[in-house]
This record gives C-alpha cells, structure tokens and sequence, in this order.
C-alpha cells in the first residue's frame, strides 16, 4: 500500500468548553469580504485540483465564516454545506489522548505506566515489548510499535478497489489490530525515534476501557460530547452511514490519482478504532479544540503534558494527540489533520484559542490542505514544506 501526501500538517486547534456555562454563544456569521478571502480561493484550488467539494469554517475576533465550494453529491450535483458532518480520521487521536489524560489527573492511572501493566500479553511479538513502551509514547507516537494500516495486505484489503468493494463492511476488534502490527517488527527501540503510528492509538483507547469498564467512545461522549454539546460530533463505533446533514465521500481506490471516481461514504470504522473512527463537523471541531487549549478539558499540568512535543521536522512538533505547526508567516497553530476513505480534515487553532479553522475535502487524492492554512491565518496560499499523508490510508 503506498501513502500519498495529500494533507498537509497534522495542526492546531484550540479546546472546548466543560460544560454548558463555559461554551461560547455562536456567533453571526462574518460576510463574505471580511478578511477570508485568500482561505475562500485556497478551497476553491482544491476543487480546481480535482477535490469534489470543501466546507470550511473559521472563528476569530471578528465572529465565525463558512464557505464551501465545489459539490457534495456528484450523482445529483447537491453543493456541500457549511453544516455537513463528515469522518474526521485521526483527528480522533486528539478525543482519545484528553480522555487519557483526564484519566491520569483523577489519579486512576499514570503516563509514565507500561502498556504491559495494562493490556498484558497485547504488545508482544518480533522484538515489541509492551513492558517497555509507555502510554506516554504510544500519545507522542515515540514506542516504535510497528503501524498497522502499513502493512501490504491491510492495504490491498481495506483501501485498494478490489479489497474495498469485498470488505468495506468487515467489522475488525482492536486486538486484531494490534496483533496485526505484531507481526512486524517495531520501527525502532521506545523513546529513540518519532514515527506516526495508528496502532498507538488503538491500545490507548483499549487502555481506557481496561481503566474505566467501559468502551473508550462512551468516556469520549460523557467527557467530551455531551458537555461541550458538541451536536455533530458522534464515535459510530460500526455504524456504515454518516448522519446528515452530510455529502457524500470520494477515492480513486488506486495508488493513483486518476482512474474512476468511487463514492465510498459508506464503510465500517471498526478498522480505524479510536486511532481514527469519530465523525464531526467544523463547528464542533473548532469549538472543541478551542476549549481544549483554553484548558477547559484538562488542569494546567496535564495541558502542559499535551503541549510537549517532540520535534517531527523544522516547522512541526507533535504532543500528545496534539500537532504544533510553524506556519510561514510565524504564526503557530495548534491541532491534528485526518484522513480516512473520502474524507481529508484539519482543524486548528491558535495557542489562545482566539483564532480556529476547520476544514474537509470530500475526496482523498487531491487538494492541498496547508494552503488553506496558510491562506486563513497568513493571508496567503504559500504553504511551506509539511509533515502528513493522504488517503485513502488513516491518519
């Protein structure tokens, strides 16, 4: 399976509130003219690159603007809305590694714990040892635990045409995912090197449930959802469809980025877990990583944790769940970009929280997701070099 660039950074966002009290009233929208119009033209590069469609909305002092451009619906020629929900890919690494670190601030466990201590006997095979990775490393992708949606066959199966028209209603258990990776050997020995790994993120989530009692989406909609209202934003577990409003999902299913289009809305996310299952929309995207980095989802020492990064390149760092980006005009965002069949998504964020942007493309084999970025909080499509990968793979 080759992986294509086709997101540009895994990047900001801000945090949401805790509850009701703390979320910020919406505000009116911002017409067009008001300071976004490089961002407006960036997402309708993306259509002329060959994307169907793009919705985007952005916040800052000035109140909240959407725009979309190009089509959600090929088949019937339906625009996409403002509104749409659609697969935000990893950026549910940044839903699951709050939940973890709300864990550790109740004391219930620590992120210096060995994944053995967790889930024993699970990361184990061809030179991995759970007993020496650490939950902290499986959040900053530094345990060298080997990717899963990296290997061939995965591949062929679930994100090639072929595969994906025979099995794109498979369910998979995590354990299979993880045992999957086990079969290779690890990138490199804990803490030594950086490296993005899905497998990661479906022991954290596995590590919640071992920790709670309870599946690790259930602690994301009680933590998370329900009390930032966060209306658009669900974890579907094996639910094929995506609720509406929504448009429809794009891929080639090819190593290229010509051939035929396929619509690949539907599909089971059991093969993403919490390394990439959640679906969302701008709004609740843009709400939550505001309060996020507000500090209204964790106390200061565990936001402190989050923020940590280890270098990824000269411009980006990565946290915990969380992507630090230099942009170039200086700016630095906050956030995470997602990437699943159909679906490319980045939301980010000032430091402050004062200034977000949440985005996707409705086809995952063009487009270029930095210049958006660039575009809002630049004033330019200038887009320096990026850290990321395209579909149809999940990151």
């Amino acid at each position: 399976m080759s992986v294509r660039t086709t997101r540009a950074v895994l990047v900001a966002a801000t945090a949401v509130a805790l509850s009701a009290a703390l979320v910020a009233p919406a505000l009116a929208a911002v017409p067009a003219g008001s300071g976004h119009e490089a961002t407006r033209k960036a997402a309708e590069a993306a259509v002329g690159a060959g994307v169907p469609g793009v919705t985007v909305t952005a916040r800052d002092g000035r109140g909240t603007w959407s725009a979309t451009a190009g089509t959600g619906n090929l088949a019937t020629g339906a625009p996409r809305s403002a509104d749409d929900r659609y697969r935000v890919g990893s950026i549910t690494k940044t839903f699951v590694a709050t939940v973890l670190l709300q864990l550790e601030a109740e004391g219930r466990l620590s992120l210096d714990d060995s994944v053995e201590k967790w889930l024993p006997g699970v990361v184990r095979g061809n030179g991995h040892d759970g007993g020496k990775v650490t939950l902290r490393q499986l959040l900053n992708h530094t345990s060298g635990i080997f990717n899963y949606t990296a290997d061939e066959d995965f591949g062929r199966t679930y994100f090639l045409k072929d595969g994906f028209f025979e099995h794109r209603y498979d369910t998979k258990k995590p354990a299979e995912l993880v045992a999957l990776a086990m079969t290779h050997e690890p990138d490199f020995a804990p803490g030594t090197s950086w490296n993005y790994s899905n497998t990661n993120y479906v022991l954290a989530g596995m590590v919640i449930e071992k920790a709670t009692g309870r599946p690790y989406g259930a602690e994301v909609r009680d933590r998370i959802i329900k009390p930032l209202h966060l209306t658009g934003t669900s974890v579907p577990g094996t639910r094929v469809s995506v609720p509406g409003p929504s448009s429809r999902a794009y891929s080639k299913l090819a190593e290229t980025a010509t051939g035929p289009t396929y619509d690949v809305t539907r599909i089971n996310p059991s093969i993403a877990y919490s390394a990439g299952e959640m679906i969302s929309d701008s709004t609740d995207l843009g709400r939550f990583y505001t309060a996020l980095l507000r500090g209204k989802l964790l106390p200061r020492e565990q936001l402190a944790e989050m923020t940590t990064t280890v270098p990824v390149d000269a411009r980006n760092g990565y946290g915990l769940g969380l992507m630090k980006s230099e942009l170039s005009c200086g700016v630095t965002v906050w956030g995470h970009g997602g990437g699943i069949h159909g679906s490319v998504s980045e939301a980010v964020t000032t430091k402050d929280g004062r200034h977000s942007l949440a985005f996707n493309l409705n086809g995952d084999w063009s487009g270029d997701t930095g210049a958006v970025i660039e575009a809002e909080f630049c004033g330019t499509d200038k887009a320096p070099e990026r850290t990321g990968s395209r579909g149809p793979d999940l990151t």
